[in-house]
């Protein structure tokens, strides 16, 4: 009888620690998405607290979330010059806008959160 309850309690534990885990993954993939839904890509470029500055040029129509993520030659272009500026971060995207122009989106590092790169691949701004 001793071992049967324990058997199910192991198990109830076991489901309980899979569900948390389950719910933390899915937490931690919703706030490092593509900014298309979800409420932790909600911030607008209007909030601006003390550890936001802006440095250099920000695109006029720049919000967070725009652009088209893109991958090949040209981001690994622009998130070279992003990262000679500003090393130590990681960078997870890479953003192109209508006009060329480029926002590389940098995790891991206090300030900038998003560096803008010219069609030339010239960092012109950032902000964080």
């Amino acid at each position: 009888m001793f071992s049967r309850k324990l058997t199910r309690w192991s198990i109830a534990i076991g489901t309980a620690v899979i569900a948390v885990a389950i719910g933390a993954y899915a937490i931690v993939n919703s706030s490092s998405g593509n900014g298309a839904s979800g409420s932790a890509n909600a911030a607008t470029f209007g909030q601006q607290g003390p550890n936001q500055r802006i440095v250099g040029q920000v695109p006029k129509n720049w919000r967070p979330g725009t652009g088209t993520i893109i991958t090949g030659t040209a981001a690994n272009k622009a998130k070279a010059a992003a990262v000679a500026k500003y090393p130590g971060g990681t960078v997870n995207r890479v953003l192109k806008f209508s006009d060329g122009s480029y926002a590389v989106h940098m995790i891991k590092i206090s300030w900038p959160h998003h560096v803008f790169v010219s069609r030339s691949f010239k960092v012109t701004g950032a902000i964080g």
